[in-house]
């Protein structure tokens, strides 16, 4: 039987915090922060990622307000979410990520992780965070 990686993804205008699952799709690991140089240079290198390591299912970080709603960055998000499963054919799922940056910045501080540090990682480890909800979600966790 063919395993399939998992892919989570913590989208930003700037930023894009990328995680993969292992193999056995049981942990998710921060993959990497790539810079959005717009829209479709995006889809190509989401895709990309995504054929070379057999991803078969992708975790959209979503960002809702507090009271559950979708304001305009979610509007944005899920456009974005839904054009990448147009372009590389893999199932996009919507993830909500409130406080999940806020969740990060905490693991990052209480691991000594400096502050000029915690900018660079705190995307992808908003995105293992995101991935493994999904993980954990998909297993009744």
């Amino acid at each position: 039987m063919q395993k399939h990686r998992k892919m989570g993804v913590d989208y930003g205008d700037k930023r894009i915090g990328i995680a993969l699952s292992d193999l056995l799709c049981i942990i998710s690991s921060p993959y990497e922060v790539y810079q959005n140089r717009g829209e479709e240079d995006a889809l190509k290198h989401l895709d990309k990622i995504i054929k070379e390591n057999d991803v078969d299912e992708v975790a959209f970080g979503l960002p809702l307000n507090m009271d559950g709603s979708e304001g305009e960055r979610a509007k944005l998000h899920r456009a974005f979410g839904e054009k990448l499963e147009n372009y590389s054919g893999v199932k996009v799922y919507f993830i909500d990520e409130r406080l999940t940056s806020a969740e990060a910045e905490d693991i990052l501080i209480s691991s000594g992780v400096r502050r000029e540090k915690r900018k660079e990682l705190i995307d992808k480890i908003a995105a293992q965070i995101i991935l493994q909800t999904f993980i954990n979600l998909k297993k009744g966790n």
